[in-house]
Protein backbone atom coordinates (compact mmCIF):
# COMPACT_ATOMS: atom_id res chain seq x y z
CA UNK A 1 0.00 0.00 0.00
CA UNK A 2 1.41 3.53 -0.91
CA UNK A 3 0.77 6.78 0.79
CA UNK A 4 1.27 9.89 -0.17
CA UNK A 5 3.10 12.12 2.18
CA UNK A 6 3.62 16.08 2.09
CA UNK A 7 4.38 18.65 4.58
CA UNK A 8 2.44 21.39 2.33
CA UNK A 9 0.09 23.87 3.95
CA UNK A 10 -1.16 25.31 0.80
CA UNK A 11 -3.35 22.78 -1.00
CA UNK A 12 -5.00 21.35 2.43
CA UNK A 13 -8.69 21.20 2.48
CA UNK A 14 -9.49 22.55 6.21
CA UNK A 15 -12.92 21.23 6.07
CA UNK A 16 -11.33 18.00 5.21
CA UNK A 17 -8.85 17.84 8.25
CA UNK A 18 -11.37 19.03 10.50
CA UNK A 19 -13.53 15.93 9.57
CA UNK A 20 -10.49 13.36 10.27
CA UNK A 21 -10.03 14.94 13.53
CA UNK A 22 -13.72 14.23 14.52
CA UNK A 23 -13.86 10.71 11.93
CA UNK A 24 -9.85 9.84 13.98
CA UNK A 25 -11.93 10.59 16.86
CA UNK A 26 -10.02 13.45 18.52
CA UNK A 27 -12.15 16.18 18.93
CA UNK A 28 -14.24 18.80 16.50
CA UNK A 29 -11.64 21.41 15.24
CA UNK A 30 -12.96 24.35 13.46
CA UNK A 31 -11.50 24.63 9.75
CA UNK A 32 -9.95 28.18 10.71
CA UNK A 33 -8.87 26.86 14.04
CA UNK A 34 -6.67 24.46 12.29
CA UNK A 35 -5.20 26.48 9.47
CA UNK A 36 -4.08 28.99 12.22
CA UNK A 37 -2.34 26.07 13.88
CA UNK A 38 -0.85 24.23 11.18
CA UNK A 39 0.24 27.87 9.58
CA UNK A 40 2.22 28.39 13.02
CA UNK A 41 3.84 25.23 13.29
CA UNK A 42 7.05 24.46 12.93
CA UNK A 43 6.61 20.94 11.51
CA UNK A 44 3.58 19.34 9.96
CA UNK A 45 2.67 16.21 8.23
CA UNK A 46 -0.31 15.08 6.00
CA UNK A 47 -0.80 11.02 4.74
CA UNK A 48 -3.27 10.69 2.19
CA UNK A 49 -4.33 7.46 0.24
CA UNK A 50 -5.69 7.73 -2.73
CA UNK A 51 -6.08 11.87 -2.53
CA UNK A 52 -8.39 11.29 0.36
CA UNK A 53 -6.88 12.75 4.11
CA UNK A 54 -6.25 9.88 5.89
CA UNK A 55 -3.90 11.11 9.11
CA UNK A 56 -2.06 14.40 10.21
CA UNK A 57 0.17 15.65 12.69
CA UNK A 58 1.60 18.36 13.52
CA UNK A 59 4.81 20.61 15.79
CA UNK A 60 4.98 23.70 17.55
CA UNK A 61 8.75 23.74 17.96
CA UNK A 62 11.41 26.92 18.87
CA UNK A 63 14.56 25.72 16.56
CA UNK A 64 16.27 25.20 19.91
CA UNK A 65 14.94 24.25 23.46
CA UNK A 66 11.39 22.76 23.24
CA UNK A 67 8.95 21.14 20.50
CA UNK A 68 5.52 20.00 21.30
CA UNK A 69 3.99 17.19 19.47
CA UNK A 70 0.58 17.70 19.20
CA UNK A 71 -2.49 17.03 16.80
CA UNK A 72 -1.66 13.70 15.59
CA UNK A 73 -4.70 11.91 13.91
CA UNK A 74 -5.77 8.79 11.28
CA UNK A 75 -8.72 7.52 10.46
CA UNK A 76 -10.27 4.13 12.34
CA UNK A 77 -9.73 2.33 9.53
CA UNK A 78 -5.80 2.97 9.19
CA UNK A 79 -4.96 2.64 12.88
CA UNK A 80 -2.65 -0.24 13.47
CA UNK A 81 -0.82 -0.32 10.26
CA UNK A 82 1.66 1.75 11.33
CA UNK A 83 1.12 5.20 9.70
CA UNK A 84 0.07 6.48 13.70
CA UNK A 85 3.94 5.51 14.33
CA UNK A 86 5.09 6.71 11.29
CA UNK A 87 3.24 10.21 11.60
CA UNK A 88 5.58 10.35 15.06
CA UNK A 89 8.85 9.37 13.95
CA UNK A 90 8.17 11.72 10.63
CA UNK A 91 7.61 14.52 13.63
CA UNK A 92 10.29 13.55 16.30
CA UNK A 93 13.03 13.00 13.22
CA UNK A 94 12.39 16.97 12.59
CA UNK A 95 12.71 17.73 15.97
CA UNK A 96 16.03 15.88 16.63
CA UNK A 97 18.01 18.55 17.33
CA UNK A 98 15.39 20.26 20.28
CA UNK A 99 16.66 19.85 23.81
CA UNK A 100 13.02 18.33 24.92
CA UNK A 101 9.94 16.95 23.19
CA UNK A 102 6.93 16.46 24.64
CA UNK A 103 2.82 15.61 23.88
CA UNK A 104 0.26 14.51 25.86
CA UNK A 105 -1.96 11.77 24.50
CA UNK A 106 -5.47 10.38 24.72
CA UNK A 107 -5.94 8.67 27.81
CA UNK A 108 -5.17 4.88 27.21
CA UNK A 109 -2.21 5.45 24.71
CA UNK A 110 -0.13 5.97 26.77
CA UNK A 111 1.72 2.34 26.16
CA UNK A 112 1.57 3.51 22.45
CA UNK A 113 4.17 6.42 23.08
CA UNK A 114 6.32 4.36 25.33
CA UNK A 115 7.17 2.32 22.67
CA UNK A 116 8.22 5.33 20.54
CA UNK A 117 10.93 6.11 23.45
CA UNK A 118 8.21 8.71 24.88
CA UNK A 119 8.54 8.47 29.33
CA UNK A 120 5.91 9.47 32.04
CA UNK A 121 6.32 13.09 33.34
CA UNK A 122 5.54 13.57 36.68
CA UNK A 123 5.42 17.53 36.66
CA UNK A 124 3.79 18.12 33.54
CA UNK A 125 0.76 20.68 34.21
CA UNK A 126 -1.92 22.01 31.95
CA UNK A 127 -4.61 24.71 31.89
CA UNK A 128 -7.37 23.92 29.50
CA UNK A 129 -10.17 26.69 28.35
CA UNK A 130 -13.05 24.00 28.99
CA UNK A 131 -11.32 22.34 31.85
CA UNK A 132 -14.90 20.17 32.53
CA UNK A 133 -14.28 18.34 29.03
CA UNK A 134 -10.62 17.74 29.80
CA UNK A 135 -11.72 16.35 33.34
CA UNK A 136 -14.56 14.22 32.12
CA UNK A 137 -12.32 12.68 29.16
CA UNK A 138 -9.30 11.94 31.66
CA UNK A 139 -6.40 14.15 30.42
CA UNK A 140 -6.04 16.11 33.68
CA UNK A 141 -7.05 14.95 37.60
CA UNK A 142 -9.43 16.86 40.00
CA UNK A 143 -7.71 18.86 42.69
Amino acid sequence: MTHQWSEAIHDVDWQELADLYERAPLAKKEPARLQTAFSHSMFRWFVRDGGQLIGAGRALADGSDCAYLCDVALLPQYQGQGLGKAIIQRLVAQCADHKKIILYCVPGKEGFYQSLGFKRMTTAMAMFQNEAVYLERGYIRPD
